[in-house]
């Protein structure tokens, strides 16, 4: 879950650990609160990503934030 503070466009979007983007989650106006985003484990075109450890940005009230994940399957 991540807060957004105003109705403001928000992204949060998956990276692998060389940077490659992964999949794009959230790239929308949202009001504000509390909001969840979930990832089912696919890339962008559909395909099942590996396990392991992957990155993800939030982009949201003129800030960003990056944080770690780990993908068990």
């Amino acid at each position: 879950m991540y807060p957004v503070r105003g109705a403001r466009s928000a992204e949060v979007a998956l990276f692998d650990l060389r940077g490659r983007l992964v999949r794009g989650l959230v790239d929308a106006d949202l009001p504000a609160g509390t909001h969840t985003a979930v990832w089912n484990g696919r890339d962008d075109t559909g395909g099942e990503t590996a396990s392991g450890i992957y990155l993800y940005r939030l982009r949201a009230d003129g800030g960003s934030e990056v944080r770690k994940m780990t993908l068990l399957r």
